[in-house]
């Protein structure tokens, strides 16, 4: 898939339009690219749902295997990012 490059006040000006694209825009300012802008899918296929249900299906199967609850998960979770705050300060 081809990149388009277009300036800032194009991409600025035209913005809908190319949030509507599945093409990326490389976008610049005086020819340099200052950034790129890469669509998404904007709606999940059928397969894709099928896929994220079967993989919680698995992890909450992995979570009650190992004995322990979702929320103990998020816990220590939290922990851990608190005190890794810390460490930063």
């Amino acid at each position: 898939m081809q990149t388009r490059r277009v300036g800032i006040r194009e991409f600025r000006e035209n913005l809908s339009s190319y949030l509507e694209s599945n093409a990326p825009v490389a976008i610049t300012r005086h020819g340099a690219t200052i950034g790129i802008y890469v669509p998404t899918r904007p709606k999940a296929n059928e397969a894709d749902v099928e896929a994220l249900r079967i993989a919680g299906e698995k992890m909450r199967a992995l979570i009650s295997g190992a004995g322990a609850s979702e929320d103990a998960i998020v816990s220590e979770f939290k922990g851990v990012r608190r005190e890794r705050r810390e460490l930063k300060r």
